[in-house]
């Protein structure tokens, strides 16, 4: 890696933290509608997983999306147009946060049924591999959605038809206020794909470089026609599963032993220690990225609320 790329990754993370923090200010100003889930804590792990993959590959996801959003080249003007149901959103303002999505991007999506897109995933790769084309579909979920129908029958046809999808479970250690020793019958989700005999690691989900190495091998792995790949990444998210969650269920300083490892926190470190880039350099993109996101704001609230007409369109899409 060159010291630009670096600098990139770096500056992703500090892009998602930011305009988080910002959507969860817009959140409690009455400004965003429906459910907001965040991703505070868990920047790393799309940030390293975008990082390895090719053009043509496909990324899908649940409904913590936004940071996806951002990794795969969307703007934090579009991001934050479309929390606020704004024209200007990438979704026209139709899709909120759960929905956000973007084929240009090869990004299809932000789902807010959990474990529902993961068949779409499977739907996806079989549509590259019937084609004949060489890229993979990159499927992110959390460690709760394991626990759905839609998981096991997913993951099952896509070991039995080869298909090339790596699948990503961020195990954030809760389903919604559920604990995983409290809703899952093995400690290490990665385990589940052994029943369906599909290789599988884990990787730190802190830790950008890691994650950006384990999603390198892994899609090589599946571009070469080896069939599906199941990579687990310990991560953790710093807020509530969504706005209106007390977080009754953890206690302080668990969530403090975390943030401790903050992964924007450990890159920093890494880059300065390997004297990549200097603390300076960093601070300099955390003052510009603090700029952006301010101005994104202030486009998203001055942009144009959908026409009433809009409410017809994009329902179906027009064949040829």
């Amino acid at each position: 890696m060159k010291k630009e790329d670096y600098l990139d990754l770096y500056r992703q993370m500090v892009l998602i933290r930011r305009v988080e923090e910002q959507a969860a200010i817009l959140y409690q100003e009455g400004k965003v509608g429906g459910f907001l889930h965040l991703y505070i804590g868990q920047e790393a792990v799309s940030t390293g997983l975008v990082a390895a993959r090719l053009p043509q590959d496909r990324f899908i996801t649940a409904y913590r999306d936004h940071g996806l959003a951002l990794n795969v080249g969307l703007t934090a003007n579009q991001v934050l147009a479309e929390l606020l149901g704004k024209a200007t959103g990438m979704s026209k303002g139709k899709g909120g946060s759960m929905h956000m999505a973007s084929v240009e991007h090869n990004f299809w999506g932000g789902h807010a049924i959990v474990g529902a897109h993961l068949p779409i995933a499977a739907g996806l790769a079989l549509g590259d591999q019937y084609a004949g084309r060489d890229g993979v579909t990159v499927c992110m979920f959390g460690d709760g959605a394991t626990n759905i129908g839609y998981f096991h029958e997913a993951v099952n046809l896509s070991k039995v038809w080869k298909l090339p999808v790596l699948w990503v479970c961020e195990n954030n250690q809760y389903g919604m206020g559920t604990t995983i020793d409290r809703a899952s019958a093995v400690s290490e989700i990665r385990q589940k794909a052994e029943g369906y005999l599909i290789p599988n690691s884990r990787v730190d989900g802190m830790d950008v470089l890691a994650v950006k190495d384990a999603a390198a091998e892994a899609l090589a792995y599946v571009r070469a026609g080896n069939g599906p790949y199941f990579l687990e990444a310990i991560t953790y998210r710093f807020q509530g599963h969504s706005m209106g969650d007390p977080e009754r269920y953890r206690k302080p300083e668990e969530i403090k032993k975390w943030q401790e490892n903050d992964p924007i926190g450990i890159f920093r470190k890494a880059i300065t220690a390997g004297k990549k880039a200097t603390a300076k350099e960093l601070d300099a993109i955390d003052a510009a990225v603090i700029e952006e996101v301010a101005a994104a704001v202030k486009f998203a609230e001055e942009s144009p609320n959908p026409a009433p007409e809009a409410l017809f369109t994009d329902i179906y899409v027009e064949a040829a």
